[in-house]
């Protein structure tokens, strides 16, 4: 195997570890919230409840829809793909009955609202888990 054949693998191996990287929603380390269900951290992120467990007004934040780590989340959390996601919050915010996630660009930037807003709700890379917020469901 010849140099660029070998760039080429990496790239190929890497691509595909990065698709199966973990996600761990998180959440204000302040929060009293230990740890939630797909379906609990579903219904905040497909607008079908505004609450989190503890009764406090969720406020979900969602990555740039372009970042590969948005897709997984949907896929595994939801079971949607991130175009049935939009489409069902078109039709949510058509009829007056729901507001989206606000959406920031990456990772850094959820830690950074999620560790300024008490009732906060977000998904990174569990490799940018650190203590600036709190996992409370991991994604395989």
């Amino acid at each position: 195997m010849n140099f660029r054949h070998t760039v080429v693998v990496a790239a190929l191996l890497a691509t595909g570890l990065s698709a199966q990287a973990q996600v761990v929603v998180v959440v204000n380390p302040k929060s009293a919230l230990a740890t939630m269900t797909a379906d609990q951290v579903s219904g905040i992120f497909l607008g079908k409840t505004t609450t989190l467990p503890s009764g406090a007004t969720a406020a979900p934040v969602d990555q740039a829809e372009s970042a590969a780590v948005r897709e997984q989340f949907y896929s595994k959390v939801t079971g949607k793909q991130s175009a049935q996601v939009k489409a069902a919050w078109s039709r949510l915010v058509f009829s007056g009955k729901g507001t989206p996630p606000k959406e920031v660009g990456n990772s850094a930037d959820v830690k950074k609202f999620v560790a300024g807003n008490a009732d906060a709700i977000g998904y990174i890379e569990k490799s940018a888990l650190d203590g600036s917020v709190k996992a409370v469901l991991t994604v395989d």
